[in-house]
């Protein structure tokens, strides 16, 4: 069973927890890098993504994460964790730093505010899911080795992708109860 750790700077922690958990891994919440060296893999959850930024510069996470993720360890971030995830960003602030390993360019709160979030049925690496979208990024362009997982309307927008062991979402599936995309990310932690 493998030992799943979740990005514990702020976002969804304890929904990645319990999710994770429902799809047959230990899950462990990481805020420093020697829980962060305890772990075969990591979550990074929605939340804000500048503020995650900040804070792992402030908790001395940054390298870190940067460090395990360039050596291959599995990581999945969904909303803001796509962000962070991403290898360029466009409408980020003035400096803002990601942990980086995806070869995509992630526009930041890309379908809108707050106000503008929603809710729509997607097919997920060929399984339908039920996704929730909360001011939520959007992939503007794919490396080559990038693999599109999911796309939605409105535009017909790239909102899951995978490269080798990273996988990314724009959605937050710890919020609707399926466990699919966590079964589908313990999968790949198993499978490396």
């Amino acid at each position: 069973m493998p030992t799943i750790g979740v990005l514990a700077l702020q976002g969804d922690v304890r929904e990645h927890v319990r999710m994770l958990q429902e799809a047959g891994a230990t899950a462990a919440a990481v805020r420093r890098p020697a829980e962060l060296d305890a772990v075969d893999a990591l979550v990074i959850p929605g939340g804000e993504s500048t503020t995650m930024w900040k804070l792992a510069e402030t908790f001395d996470m940054l390298q870190p994460l940067r460090m395990r993720v360039k050596e291959g360890m599995p990581a999945y971030g969904s909303c803001a964790g796509m962000i962070m995830l991403a290898d360029r960003i466009e409408d980020g602030i003035a400096g803002q730093q990601t942990i980086g390993g995806i070869d995509m360019v992630v526009r930041r709160n890309a379908f809108g505010r707050q106000v503008h979030s929603f809710e729509s049925d997607l097919d997920f690496a060929g399984t339908p899911v039920h996704a929730v979208f909360i001011r939520a990024p959007w992939v503007e362009s794919i490396g080559a080795d990038v693999e599109v997982l999911g796309r939605c309307e409105p535009g017909d927008r790239i909102v899951a992708v995978r490269q080798g062991p990273l996988l990314a979402t724009s959605f937050h599936p710890e919020l609707t109860g399926d466990v699919r995309v966590h079964r589908y990310f313990v999968d790949m932690v198993r499978e490396l």
